[in-house]
């Protein structure tokens, strides 16, 4: 499994294309230069290497498509998921749809998201800081760790 590290700038071009940080390029083997790219569960992009795409597609594949959820769901998720390449340059093209979802324009950030990257708009990655005070991110840390520790008991310790 891919566990992607870092936070990078990056500008996007007339055509909807920025560059992929070479601190990403490195984490990357040379066989990696297709991804998959859809929308995040927030106002962001989420950039798949094909390699952590294909097990959440046959996860997805396995869900029952007589519930209702799970079609809303699929939609969701699988909605505007397109294949992109790198070009030579190691640029990227943004769909225009997908761009216009996350409201991206021209300065971007790339963020790490274990085994994708995820695209924000600089001002609103930015303002998400901004907005998160450190006691906030101490108490949700706190939460969220915590209810790891308990659901990766085995069943005769709890």
């Amino acid at each position: 499994m891919i566990g992607f590290l870092g936070e990078y700038e990056a500008t996007l071009d007339a055509k909807g294309r920025f560059l992929l940080p070479s601190g990403f390029r490195k984490q990357l083997t040379e066989a990696d230069v297709k991804f998959v790219i859809s929308r995040g569960f927030e106002k962001c992009l989420a950039l798949y290497p094909q390699k952590s795409w294909e097990p959440i597609i046959q996860r997805i594949n396995r869900l029952n498509d007589f519930d209702p959820k799970v079609r809303a769901f699929r939609r969701q998720f699988l909605g505007g998921a397109t294949e992109v390449e790198l070009d030579t340059a190691g640029r990227l093209l943004l769909p225009p749809t997908l761009k216009e979802f996350a409201g991206l324009q021209k300065d971007i950030i790339l963020v790490a998201a274990l085994d994708k990257i995820e695209i924000w708009d600089a001002a609103k990655y930015k303002q998400l800081f901004e907005d998160f005070s450190p006691e906030a991110f101490s108490d949700l840390a706190g939460e969220v760790m915590a209810e790891n520790q308990t659901s990766k008991k085995p069943a005769d310790e709890s």
